[in-house]
């Protein structure tokens, strides 16, 4: 039992709601994110920045963004990737990982993305994909290091298309 059921809230998810189903009661056809973390990897350094679910992300914050990239020409390149844990008879692996492209310019306060992009990655990753290519070889290697010292454990048991996307 979780310290939210023991204090008799109710677990929090994002619901989908359509006409075509009837909305019944609290959490009825929600998706639970509780198995997805966003990683920010900026300058080389890969870290969990679960602001990342909300747009608000350290890097993310005071920025005004574009979809236009000519906005941003002074901007750094910074990744947003959407990893999914999964659950299997044997434990936890990483079951998924995709990532988003993001051009920032702290100084100027300015930024690019691709807001649906970036939500239809966080869907792959939750739909078990792995779309790691863009990402340059210290990128990867960056988020590899952060995969491997969060939890070793769940990197081995981790599909070798993961292992081999950031070899």
């Amino acid at each position: 039992m979780d310290q939210n059921e023991q204090n008799g809230k109710k677990q929090i998810a994002l619901n989908i709601v359509s006409a075509k189903s009837k909305h019944k009661g609290f959490g009825a056809g929600s998706i639970d994110l509780n198995n997805l973390s966003p990683v920010i990897i900026d300058n080389g350094e890969a870290k969990i920045d679960i602001g990342a679910m909300h747009a608000k992300s350290k890097v993310e914050r005071n920025i005004k963004f574009s979809t236009n990239r000519e906005d941003v020409p002074n901007g750094r390149q910074v990744w947003l990737v959407w990893v999914a844990v999964d659950r299997t008879e044997q434990g936890q692996l990483y079951g998924g990982a995709t990532a988003c492209e993001m051009w920032i310019d702290t100084e100027a306060r300015r930024g690019w993305k691709l807001l649906a992009e970036h939500v239809n990655r966080m869907d792959y990753a939750m739909k078990r994909r792995f779309m790691l290519d863009e990402l340059g070889p210290e990128d990867k290697a960056a988020l590899k290091t952060l995969l491997i010292s969060h939890n070793e454990e769940w990197w081995n048991a981790s599909p070798d298309e993961l292992k081999d996307a950031l070899a």
